[in-house]
């Protein structure tokens, strides 16, 4: 997978918007370097670079041959256009606030953003409404934001990954800003959005292999939380980190070390609480994960005592449809080769609803695991050969693929050159966590 550039945060003003767009262009529809653009386009790579970060606006003319150069039919032009008309609407309410003039005037760029031919290249319309937000200044409530987290954890769990990413990062974007002039009465709800959406987009960068990435936003919404002074925010944080550590972004020792900092914050006699439960489920996870049977074992039983307690519904990290109880405990007990009790779990599982596409494939795994830890390598690789066969190419993210190479990584040293162990590790080397 391409690096991705710095994100460019579109609801600034006008340039950046304009620069947004340019780079999506340019990177995403084409696939150029800036070098490459600027040859093609008779302009400056270094001039290119200022216009996509915002810093500049191209001129004119300069705008359609780039509109040419990428084939997006007008799209880059007519919204050049648009923010020309925007500047000199905002220019004038400065200057003559509340005048019919200025009623008149956005009358017009309404109706000229309406008819520019920007739908034709772009269906969704989101240059569109990126200006009205511009036009009209106004940051959201806190029910929308609220709402938008219940929207992007709806994606997360129904569409790929690379589908997700973009529009979370926008809401990222634009949350950060309404919080720069946030009055002191939303800005505390305000960074709880923050803390849950940067956890959402850290599970996203996850799913898509993008380590490092996942490992700034988990900061990021570690920082939120803490300055939210709400103690079981912080906790399900750092909870939400800590098990999606477990795909790929640290080992399981570290993970351990991420718990026990945790349970620090929640003192000597924690009162049971999501963040609570949370955190205990990744300690039992990790710890099965290391073969220290005895010890996850009473991590398990913990974990379910506290979340038996009648906890709270908080979507994203603990409700009745994420089976977030029975996943834990076949996370675990499927690692330590308890049939038994990974059975059970993953007979809730299964049996029930299904509101996320990666649960079912998931836990169809564990169960694969278990089967291989108890001795069945030849059955359990097959079995998770086979789900693996059964996932679209979009929706194959690394979460899948890390459970997937468990049951790998399971498999004795000395049975290692089996032919169903052979063919299984030869499925996964060609689904590469950076492709997804």
């Amino acid at each position: 997978m391409p690096r991705r550039s710095d994100p460019v945060n579109p609801a600034l003003s006008p340039s950046h918007l304009l620069g947004a767009h340019l780079r999506h262009w340019r990177e995403k529809v084409c696939g150029l370097t800036l070098r490459q653009v600027a040859s093609l386009a008779f302009c400056d790579d270094a001039d290119l670079s200022k216009w996509e970060r915002g810093l500049t606006r191209p001129q004119a003319d300069t705008t359609r041959r780039l509109d040419d150069v990428y084939g997006a039919q007008g799209h880059l032009f007519a919204l050049h256009r648009a923010m020309t008309e925007l500047d000199r609407l905002r220019t004038l309410v400065k200057n003559h606030p509340s005048t019919e003039e200025v009623a008149t005037e956005r009358r017009r760029l309404l109706q000229f953003a309406a008819t520019m031919g920007i739908g034709a290249a772009n269906m969704s319309g989101e240059p569109i409404r990126q200006l009205f937000d511009m036009m009209y200044g106004e940051g959201r409530t806190i029910e929308d934001w609220q709402l938008a987290v219940a929207d992007h954890l709806h994606a997360i769990r129904t569409r790929p990954a690379a589908q997700v990413h973009d529009d979370l990062l926008l809401d990222l974007l634009a949350l950060q800003r309404q919080l720069d002039a946030a009055d002191e009465i939303d800005v505390t709800e305000l960074r709880r959005v923050a803390a849950e959406l940067s956890a959402f987009h850290a599970s996203v960068l996850t799913r898509l292999g993008e380590h490092a990435a996942a490992l700034r936003w988990y900061r990021t919404a570690r920082r939120a939380a803490d300055s939210a002074d709400d103690l079981d925010l912080r906790l399900r944080i750092r909870a939400h980190e800590a098990a999606h550590s477990l795909y790929g972004l640290r080992d399981p020792a570290t993970v351990l070390r991420l718990v026990d900092n945790a349970l620090h914050l929640a003192g000597t006699a924690p009162r049971p609480s999501v963040g609570l439960a949370s955190l205990i489920g990744a300690q039992a996870h990790a710890l099965a994960l290391l073969g220290r049977e005895d010890e996850a074992r009473r991590a398990v039983r913990l974990f379910t005592d506290i979340a038996s307690t009648d906890l709270p519904v908080v979507p994203g990290f603990w409700e009745p449809s994420d089976y977030r109880l029975y996943f834990s405990q076949s996370q675990a007990y499927s690692a330590l080769g308890d049939e038994t009790e990974a059975g059970r779990a993953q007979e809730h599982i299964l049996s029930g609803p299904r509101t996320c596409y990666s649960i079912p494939v998931r836990v169809s795994l564990h169960a694969a695991l278990c089967t291989v830890v108890r001795g069945g390598i030849d059955e359990g690789v097959r079995q998770a050969m086979d789900l693996i066969g059964t996932v679209p190419r979009p929706y194959l993210n690394v979460m899948i693929l890390e459970t997937a190479r468990r049951v790998l990584h399971a498999v004795p040293a000395d049975r290692q050159d089996r032919p169903a162990v052979a063919d299984f590790r030869q499925v996964l080397a060609i689904a590469p966590a950076k492709d997804l």
